[in-house]
């Protein structure tokens, strides 16, 4: 994606053309475009789209420009947001007699008052609760030429909202708006919907699976139907007479024993990436009322699906683990947020979700339930990629919700704990058929009340079969017993070590839902968007406000620059200090994911804290705000290799860890070390096997070397993979004594300041751009090894290009050696190659 394209998309909204889908007596109008927007207080009317909230209608229409740069946000004026805002729209509809009129919301916060045709269809006092699903039955207000207006309320201190927490500061309007679709449904009467598909897996022999099916039929008709209702997946199709009576809801379900065929044979699995396929099916219901040949359509619905099975497992020790189809998978994942005015796009979810699947991750944390419409879930069913949907922390800390806190979330009185209950309802029958998520989340930093969690089990007893889990930190729940996790940071940073020698805190056992070594900056091309040049170096107060919001740390470069001062010997420019924040960074993000990868069975899963960011922000991402990888991409990328040899801090071991779904023999490891001047120490090759899921130490490196480099490669002697070391003399050393929630301070760090004095390599690179992809041979022809060298591609503006995959960057290449590297997605003309290494300099190549 161009970076005009990709902060055009962030501007404006991605708009899909109004559909319409008719289906004999059916019609399904999905109310997206050609809606405005206006204060109640008066002034401009301005053009929308639906969803949306006020803030990203205003700055889709130009206002509010800068407002994410510097430090401009700390001065912007809350108080048009005060007053309530009021959408309109119009839309036709026609032959209506006879007929049912629904009129159904998503996704409204906080409060709305509804009219169509000047008659009010709901008033806020009723109508609030950001997670809440409408649906109205306007059949005695309906006509064929219809006005609809919706006036919005923003959340008041003591509403559970939408939860943003500390990664960003608080949406100016509080994500006020209608965030998520609008749809008319005219029917003959009778309303079918929240169709579902239950599978058991036998996941002993995987090759059968039983599947339920259920729907709900609602008559809002004057009198008594009977009609037939059908279903069909694949060549499947199973059907029953139903009568109705007038006003009557029923819920109906067919089951092997009424299909045979719904036991189905060697069903195509949904398996999460990695593991296999992310197979997918169809579900048509449809409820017909008539004789054979005058047979009438009256209602339908068609939902895809996954065959899977979703267990949890405890460790000997205690920590929480999942299996897919009867087979265990080490979480791998980083927390998720919308952008902060909800502007995320179909466009720009799809490429994120590209980006997970890139860095070999297989499951995305979504602390909020997230997501403007099902797509970002239609996504990661479609890629594999695993789904954790839970509350935000937002409803736990007085400071965020405005409400007193306790050992328990801050849903305390009845009327909350019933509307958050009816949340919990209303998101379970709206994701429910996604196969990609695994669990329901129903507290992060606490555990609901019991009373609520009780009401949670008798929801998932009705409608679900995924697991619950209390809580997303270490917990014990009178009613749903431990929650299996840990949640002990670090969130700050640590050096590599950190993960492999901690046994307490954050290391590499169990499951941390949540973690990261702090300051993950983004490239230079994308700091100069938020940060003033004046502002850029010496680094000015911008750099601190684009951190966190936290009162209490994180919300400064503080520990990065103690970072780079005494562990890599200062920065006198800002590209110095960039590449060594950028290599602080990537070592530790690096060996995170491998200390879990090679302490398995100990751990279950890791989630990075987090994985994009919901504006220009220093902190906790794998890419940035404008959708670039930061160096830690990379580092997951490197990490996660499905077979590969990793390091280990703690024991100086050299371990294969083998992810793939099938053993691997007569493979060779190569593993070579160098001293501090790319003088070789050390070269040795071992052949090895590897069973799959699995992780074995299989050599130790002597003291002494500066430099480790790792290669794998398969019985034809191709490269599987590599990977590549800077340690040091010294090894950072914790005060453990201090270590609190953030992170575990330094006593000493480690001394890489030798790194200053690296010597000169010299690279010769020949690029080839072919059918829209970028082969780079790069050939290092001096003695030395050319570290962590940088590859970006460049428009004519200055700017990084979107959209472009790199197969590896952050590179290291030995003396003599010539590596080869791919950039898919490379579709624009005049680009330009910049390479920015440790001892290289800075190189550029007109494509």
């Amino acid at each position: 994606m161009k970076n005009e394209e990709l902060a055009y998309a962030r501007q404006v909204f991605f708009i899909l053309h109004s559909s319409l889908f008719i289906c004999n007596a059916q019609e399904v109008i999905n109310l997206e475009k050609g809606w405005s927007l206006q204060s109640s207080a008066g002034g401009e009317v301005y053009p929308a789209t639906v969803p949306s909230t006020v803030m990203g209608v205003l700055t889709a229409n130009g206002l509010y420009g800068d407002l994410l740069e510097a430090t401009n946000y700390k001065k912007a004026d809350r108080a048009p947001f005060d007053v309530s805002w009021v959408y309109s729209t119009n839309f036709d509809l026609k032959d209506l007699a006879g007929k049912s009129v629904f009129l159904a919301f998503d996704g409204i916060t906080y409060r709305a008052n509804v009219w169509l045709n000047g008659r009010l269809v709901a008033s806020k006092d009723e109508l609030f609760g950001a997670f809440c699903r409408w649906e109205f039955d306007v059949t005695q207000f309906a006509q064929e030429k219809n006005e609809l207006k919706v006036e919005v309320f923003r959340a008041r201190s003591g509403e559970p909202n939408i939860g943003f927490v500390d990664w960003n500061p608080r949406p100016l309007d509080e994500n006020m708006g209608i965030f998520r679709p609008v749809t008319v449904r005219v029917t003959d009467g009778v309303r079918l919907k929240n169709s579902w598909v239950k599978t058991d897996v036998n996941t002993r022999t995987l090759d059968e699976a039983i599947l339920t099916v259920e729907t709900y039929l609602e008559n809002h008709s004057g009198e008594s139907v009977t009609g037939t209702v059908h279903g069909h997946i694949g060549k499947v199709q199973f059907e029953r007479e139903v009568t109705l009576a007038a006003g009557e809801k029923q819920r109906v379900a067919f089951t092997e024993k009424d299909v045979p065929a719904l036991r189905f044979q060697n069903p195509r699995l949904w398996w999460s990436v990695g593991m296999g396929e992310p197979n997918l099916y169809e579900l048509e219901m449809s409820f017909t009322v008539g004789e054979k040949r005058k047979k009438k359509t009256v209602d339908s619905e068609r939902v895809k699906f996954g065959i899977r099975e979703i267990e949890t497992y405890f460790t000997d020790a205690g920590h929480k683990g999942y299996m897919l189809n009867g087979k265990k998978v080490l979480i791998k994942g980083a927390g998720w947020t919308d952008d902060i005015f909800l502007r995320d796009t179909h466009k720009t979810n799809e490429h994120q979700v590209k980006m997970v699947r890139d860095m070999g991750l297989n499951t995305i944390r979504f602390e909020n339930i997230w997501g403007t419409d099902h797509n970002i879930y239609d996504l990661c069913d479609r890629y594999g990629i695993l789904a954790m949907v839970g509350w935000s922390c937002q409803w736990e800390w007085e400071g965020y919700l405005g409400t007193p806190e306790d050992d328990f979330m801050s849903i305390r009185t009845p009327e909350d704990i019933a509307l958050v209950t009816r949340y919990f309802r209303d998101q379970v029958l709206w994701l429910r058929n996604h196969p990609a998520i695994i669990a329901w989340y129903g507290g992060s930093d606490k555990l609901a009340r019991p009373e609520l969690e009780r009401n949670y089990l008798e929801i998932l007893k009705e409608l679900d079969t995924r697991p619950y889990v209390g809580s997303a930190k270490i917990m014990t729940s009178e009613v749903t017993g431990p929650s299996g996790m840990k949640m002990y940071g670090p969130y700050e940073y640590v050096g590599p070590n950190y993960w492999w020698i901690d046994t307490r805190l954050g290391g590499a056992y169990g499951f941390n839902t949540e973690t990261g070594p702090g300051a993950q900056l983004p490239v230079l091309e994308s700091i100069k968007k938020f940060v003033p040049a004046d502002e850029l170096w010496p680094m000015g107060p911008s750099w601190d406000y684009h951190c966190t919001t936290s009162t209490t740390d994180m919300n400064s470069m503080r520990i990065m620059n103690d970072v780079i001062d005494k562990k890599y010997g200062g920065a006198t420019t800002l590209n110095e200090y960039l590449r060594k924040a950028d290599l602080a960074a990537y070592e530790s993000t690096k060996s995170m994911f491998e200390a879990f990868r090679a302490n398995k069975p100990a751990t279950t899963g890791i989630i990075q804290w987090m994985l994009n960011s919901a504006w220009p922000s220093m902190y906790w991402q794998l890419y940035d705000y404008y959708g670039v990888p930061t160096a830690s991409y990379y580092a997951v990328k490197k990490a996660n290799a499905p077979h590969q040899l990793v390091y280990s801090y703690k024991d100086r071991g050299i371990y294969i860890v083998n992810e793939l779904p099938t053993d691997a023999a007569g493979f060779t490891a190569v593993v070579r070390t160098f001293g501090a001047d790319s003088k070789p120490i050390l070269s040795q090759e071992l052949t090895i096997a590897s069973r799959a899921n699995s992780s074995e130490r299989i050599a130790e490196i002597d003291p002494g070397a500066s430099f480790v480099a790792l290669q794998l490669f398969d019985r034809s002697g191709a490269q599987v993979a590599e990977n590549f070391y800077a340690l040091s003399e010294t090894e950072d050393v914790y005060n453990w004594e201090s270590s609190e929630w953030v992170h575990t301070p330094m006593k000493t760090y480690a001394d890489f300041g030798w790194l200053n004095g690296l010597e000169r390599a010299q690279l010769e690179i020949t690029p080839v751009v072919k059918g829209g992809k970028l082969t780079l041979t790069i050939e290092n022809g001096s003695d030395v090894i050319a570290f962590f060298t940088s590859l970006k591609l460049l428009t004519v503006d200055g700017d990084v290009a979107h959209g472009a995959f790199w197969g590896d960057n952050y590179l290291n290449i030995l003396p003599g050696q010539t590596r080869v590297v791919t950039c898919e997605g490379v579709s624009a003309a005049g680009l330009t190659l910049q390479i920015d290494g440790w001892n290289v300099g800075e190189m550029r190549l007109e494509l």
